[in-house]
């Protein structure tokens, strides 16, 4: 049986491959040197010439990119190489969680240590070539020491409790794994700004002011009680402009980048703020919270149901059968799932910021909302023209053009 499941994981990194590049070179034939028609007067030509510059970097360092994990998988996969760090792990302890957390711990420090040059490539040399880079030497590896801090204490922290729930309540496992993430999710929209946001960046509230004012104006306009809006130095790193909101109740957030309040207008800014309370006001949080819920529920009780076939260990070259083993696995095995559910989960992603873009035309000016949406796809260098299956499977927000046409559609719609 073993043997069968090898081959099916082999069959799904192919064809998960094939089909990555598929889209990717669906996406790079869709270039359009030609400015689309609608855009004409409105979006600064050299912006859209460099974007398409911008993109084909991208494209072929993805291609780079993916073939090497490509490669490296699959040769690790035949050579044994999760057994090996098993074998390894075996040698420092008997212990199951300290073995999980060993094994672990090694796959994911190596594979980031074997990454770093794509990303010091990504960040100094073509980031750094469109004039968007701002990260220094120190900041990089800061970033790195604190990711791999947070990796050890926090995912660490999950895992060792994951596993003490499989040895100690065996079949129930997946119940007291669920409650635990599901606890975690939870505590990351109430503070994921407050605790994990500083650690990287700094936070400050915006200061008064007319710009101020006049949001404080349209909360009121809209019966949003908002207590601060944020100003995040994101030019610490990068000089793309953008915005987020976060959390519930008394604990929301709307996060604006430093970048985003350089480049756009008093009343562009209004209106990307009233996009973001319209993600607040359609309950998109905390539906996606509760979807998220479901989702990991299903996923868990699904794996319960395999993770004790000891040919999951076998498949990866293990005679000793271990969750840890079992649950990579599984997870080759699920990805197809999980790229069906990513499918749906972009859909809905797409169909809310739709949402909220009415929102924000409805409770403010569409005009002001297209004209921020313009110069952040300026800004960012967007591809404007990807390809419409390329945004289908990947896009978790419409492209410029879509989101356009939807904004302007409401002025000849009656409410």
């Amino acid at each position: 049986m073993y043997n069968i499941v090898f081959i099916i994981i082999v069959g799904i990194l192919i064809f998960d491959f094939l089909f990555e590049q598929f889209l990717e070179y669906l996406n790079a034939k869709n270039r359009n040197l030609l400015l689309p028609e609608v855009l004409k007067n409105i979006y600064p030509q050299d912006k859209y010439q460099e974007s398409i510059k911008y993109d084909k970097a991208n494209y072929r360092f993805s291609i780079i990119n993916s073939s090497f994990d490509f490669i490296l998988i699959l040769l690790f996969l035949f050579i044994s190489g999760f057994a090996v760090i098993d074998q390894f792990a075996r040698l420092y302890s008997s212990n199951p969680i300290i073995i999980a957390l060993l094994f672990f711990g090694i796959i994911l420090f190596a594979s980031d240590i074997i990454h770093i040059p794509f990303s010091i490539y990504d960040t100094f040399v073509i980031e750094e070539k469109f004039g968007f880079n701002k990260t220094t030497l120190k900041t990089f590896i800061l970033d790195k020491i604190k990711g791999w801090i947070l990796m050890v204490v926090i995912g660490g922290g999950l895992l060792a409790l994951i596993v003490w729930f499989y040895y100690y309540t065996h079949e129930l496992f997946w119940i007291y794994a669920w409650i635990l993430a599901v606890s975690f999710m939870f505590i990351m929209i109430l503070f994921y700004t407050s605790l994990i946001v500083p650690l990287f960046n700094k936070l400050k509230p915006l200061e008064e002011g007319d710009l101020k004012s006049t949001i404080q104006e349209f909360c009121n306009q809209v019966n949003f009680q908002l207590k601060d809006v944020y100003i995040i130095d994101g030019s610490k790193r990068s000089t793309k402009a953008n915005a987020f909101f976060s959390g519930l109740g008394k604990k929301k957030k709307i996060v604006l980048y430093d970048t985003l309040i350089e480049k756009l207008s008093k009343e562009e800014i209004v209106a990307v703020l009233a996009h973001e309370i319209g993600h607040y006001k359609k309950k998109h949080t905390l539906i996606s919270f509760i979807n998220s819920t479901i989702q990991t529920g299903i996923t868990l009780y699904i794996l319960s149901l395999f993770i004790g076939i000891p040919e999951f260990s076998k498949v990866l070259g293990s005679d000793i059968h271990s969750f840890h083993l079992g649950l990579v696995t599984f997870g080759f095995l699920y990805s197809p799932i999980s790229t069906v559910v990513g499918l749906f989960s972009n859909m809905f992603s797409r169909y809310n910021e739709y949402e909220a873009d009415k929102y924000a035309f409805i409770n403010y000016e569409g005009k002001h909302l297209i004209n921020a949406l313009i110069k952040l796809s300026a800004t960012n260098l967007s591809n404007l023209t990807p390809h419409p299956f390329y945004v289908f499977v990947n896009y978790s927000h419409p492209t410029l053009l879509q989101r356009i046409k939807n904004i302007e559609k409401f002025n000849k719609t009656p409410e």
